[in-house]
């Protein structure tokens, strides 16, 4: 299927970019798009292209039967590891130093190389009630 770069694309690409590091799912998109009279097919169409054109990445989280979507295509985004608080949806990236050392335990202790463009951590961020975003172990440290 050819892909059109139409107004609804870009006013769908407009919108993720205006929101890095947020996940959204489909009804939540058709409402915060309500204002530009795009079909909810147009919209799901869209979403569907963008994620094959690894634009958008789909996401589905524990105990929701919802399909959430995320901007993937900034380099902000790229080779990241996220943190995803389970509470209020607030997605941040883990720091590099974070990142690094996670993958050296994990592939010192459990022989296990992570995909830092595929990983999601859930938890409460500090707001909701976790400690803190980053990881306290001393590990980490």
């Amino acid at each position: 299927m050819r892909n059109y770069n139409t107004q609804q694309r870009k006013i769908l690409l407009d919108f993720f970019r205006s929101h890095l590091d947020e996940y959204f799912s489909t009804s939540e998109i058709i409402g915060n798009l309500k204002e530009y009279d795009i079909s909810n097919s147009a919209i799901y169409r869209n979403l569907s292209s963008l994620e094959n054109d690894g634009k958008l990445k789909r996401i589905s989280k524990n105990g929701d039967r919802k399909t959430y979507y995320q901007y993937i295509d900034s380099s902000t985004c790229k080779g990241h590891i996220h943190l995803s608080c389970i509470k209020c949806g607030i997605t941040t990236h883990v720091s590099d130093r974070a990142s690094e050392k996670l993958a050296s335990v994990l592939k010192e202790y459990n022989s296990f190389t992570i995909d830092n463009d595929e990983t999601v951590i859930y938890g409460l961020c500090k707001k909701c009630g976790g400690s803190s975003f980053v990881l306290n172990s001393k590990l980490f440290r």
